[in-house]
């Protein structure tokens, strides 16, 4: 049947994503490599009692196809939030409801990819976003992930010797993978860039929400001055995952043919779902919510963190994030993450994490892996923690074999 296929489907693999999920769901496993909320957070009572609000409030008008754009007092709401918590002066009209950020992914690439078209992806980066790239078949340019953000030094080379490229794919709020946040000096010169060489910039940010310590930073879409970001966020981390429902902020040259796209793939958002978030947040106070998941995942993080000052040798690096679900760890070069984890940390520490390769779109970096520590209590943190040390420290420990010279 493979003759059949369309070529971006037999190039378009997606094994590193379902490996991932098959990891996490083994029992025997203590999985760090799913980007899970902890579900016992869940407001389960706010959301059941949602769903019945609206149905009784809408009665049979709400199984009824609706906008495309989504329903719009929920938009109304999300206009709110964007200017009470990122500093985002828009209007419902800006505003589409989505299957979750990776359908909004989806629509942005859709957008503007051609195949072979430029553009600019984090190195390392979201895999799910790449695996949505993928399908156009995009020429990707790699731009390195610093402390407070992508590199801008290397972004402003890469602009000037490829000045063909389109769109700059960015996660500015505590990074996936690395848990980095992009400082306020970078979000404007990043801004700049994009005005000076005609280019869109994706700005995905589904945890910038969960921040643990510091301050809240703008979004970026706050200092867009000629209606080149375009802001994505999501439910599914401050809420729930099942409920697949994320929101798209674009200008109106932009989101007219967004909706488009998003009448073509699947007429609209299921209304029942945005009617229940709608009535959630109508009779519930989501930031106390949020108050209340952030004070649980800062005890995991820092029961990550604290295990791995205990148990990592020092020859291992890792970020400290300030919020978010992530921490990257570094091994010293020439460790390939991938053959350590198949070989030796699955099968005999049986522990789970997701290594480099996958998550840069070059594939090149092989001596670093993700972590997630909001899917776990800190005991079973400690203990996957421990294990894994206790292996890297062997593995880090264990002398190189001697060239042989002839």
């Amino acid at each position: 049947m493979n003759n059949l296929l369309a070529k971006r489907v037999l190039s378009n693999d997606t094994s590193d994503l379902n490996e991932i999920f098959k990891n996490s769901a083994n029992p025997a496993n203590i999985s760090f490599a799913g980007g899970f909320p902890d579900s016992q957070l869940f407001p389960a009572e706010g959301l059941q009692q949602a769903y019945q609000n609206a149905i009784q409030t809408d009665g049979q008008s709400i199984f009824q196809y609706a906008s495309t754009q989504g329903l719009p007092a929920l938009r109304e709401k999300l206009a709110q939030r964007m200017a009470s918590h990122a500093d985002v002066a828009v209007s419902a009209n800006n505003i589409m409801l989505t299957q979750g950020g990776q359908q909004a992914i989806d629509l942005v690439a859709k957008l503007l990819l051609n195949h072979g078209d430029a553009m600019v992806v984090e190195g390392p980066t979201y895999m799910g976003a790449l695996a949505a790239f993928d399908t156009y078949e995009p020429t990707y340019y790699e731009v390195p992930v610093e402390d407070d953000g992508m590199n801008l030094r290397m972004l402003r080379k890469t602009l000037q010797a490829h000045p063909e490229i389109k769109l700059i794919y960015t996660i500015p709020d505590f990074h996936n993978p690395t848990g980095t946040t992009m400082s306020i000096r970078k979000r404007k010169a990043l801004v700049a860039l994009a005005n000076q060489y005609n280019v869109i910039v994706l700005e995905d940010s589904p945890y910038r929400d969960l921040r643990y310590s510091g301050v809240t930073l703008p979004a970026i879409k706050h200092f867009d001055t000629e209606g080149r970001v375009i802001f994505i966020s999501s439910f599914s981390k401050i809420l729930s995952p099942a409920l697949r429902t994320g929101w798209l902020v674009a200008d109106d040259q932009l989101m007219t043919p967004l909706c488009g796209l998003k009448s073509a793939i699947d007429v609209q958002s299921p209304n029942v779902t945005l009617a229940a978030i709608d009535q959630y947040l109508a009779h519930h106070n989501i930031d106390q919510h949020i108050a209340t998941i952030n004070a649980a995942y800062r005890v995991k993080r820092d029961a990550m963190l604290t295990a791995m000052d205990q148990y990592f040798p020092a020859t291992v690096s890792y970020t400290r994030p300030a919020g978010g679900f992530f921490i990257w760890v570094t091994l010293p070069a020439g460790i390939d993450a991938q053959q350590l984890l198949t070989d030796v940390v699955l099968p005999q520490d049986h522990v789970a994490y997701v290594p480099a390769n996958c998550q840069f779109a070059s594939r090149q970096v092989k001596n670093a892996f993700r972590l997630n520590f909001t899917s776990l209590d800190p005991a079973t943190i400690t203990t996957g923690i421990a294990r894994l040390g206790k292996r890297l420290t062997a593995i880090c420990s264990t002398p190189k074999p001697a060239v042989q010279l002839s």
